[in-house]
């Protein structure tokens, strides 16, 4: 799919026009670039999470002639696959999570009981 093809989507699904969906498309490409060039993750549940890491320098190889070359150390952008994209990309379906349990009122210890004294024996 591309730009092209998600826009007539997007205004399909969306009720847009086509010059609507358009701008809503471009305005979340450069909110995501702007807060990841930033430094700032944009993590959008169950989808993903988009974010700049940094790449360590490196020795790589000249495809063409095998000398090696130093490749500078540089900041790129990275997307992570959320939990319901795995599993929508991989046919599974996602178990619904229940919602926590409210953790149980603890109850006061209880004291020991008091020793009773031996009967004395006779």
């Amino acid at each position: 799919m591309n730009k092209s093809e998600l826009i007539e989507e997007l205004a399909k699904r969306a009720e847009l026009t086509k010059a609507a969906a358009n701008r809503v498309i471009d305005h979340v490409t450069d909110i995501i670039t702007t807060a990841i060039s930033k430094g700032n993750p944009v993590a959008l549940i169950g989808f993903g999470t988009f974010k700049s890491v940094m790449r360590s320098a490196r020795t790589g190889k000249n495809p063409k002639t095998g000398a090696p070359l130093k490749i500078a150390a540089r900041t790129v952008p990275k997307f992570s696959a959320g939990a319901a994209l795995k599993a929508a990309v991989s046919g599974k379906k996602v178990a619904a999570k229940k919602p926590a349990a409210k953790p149980a009122a603890k109850k006061p210890a209880a004291k020991p009981a008091a020793k009773k004294p031996a009967a004395k024996k006779k």
